[in-house]
């Protein structure tokens, strides 16, 4: 079974990119922190690539933004690409199934228009 579930905090605001074949994706950088200390007290992340299609896209375009928590629900993909100088690279990604609000990034923040 391949699922993982993620709570981080969204390194960047997500873009939403829309196709000719009408199907939308946004790529986010999450940051996950780690469940213990480095050698100087601090906890440190993991940015964890996660490519959200369609709807979920959509969604977090539109309400979501940098320094949210969110949780993801999705499953880890595999793949390979050549670069331009015919390296072969591999990339490790989650796709997202759902995600859920969390968090804003500061209390009493609000992400609708300008008052």
């Amino acid at each position: 079974m391949n699922n993982v579930i993620l709570v981080g905090r969204l390194a960047a605001d997500p873009i939403l990119e829309e196709f000719e074949t009408n199907k939308k994706r946004t790529v986010i950088d999450l940051a996950v922190p780690r469940n213990y200390k480095n050698q100087e007290g601090i906890y440190e992340a993991d940015f964890i690539r996660c490519i959200l299609w369609n709807g979920i896209a959509l969604n977090a375009s539109k309400y979501c933004k940098i320094g949210d928590a969110i949780a993801l629900r999705g499953r880890i993909q595999t793949r390979s690409y050549e670069d331009e100088s015919q390296n072969k690279k591999y990339v490790t990604e989650i796709i997202a199934q759902s995600i859920n609000f969390v968090a804003p990034k500061y209390k009493g923040e609000t992400h609708g228009e300008d008052k």
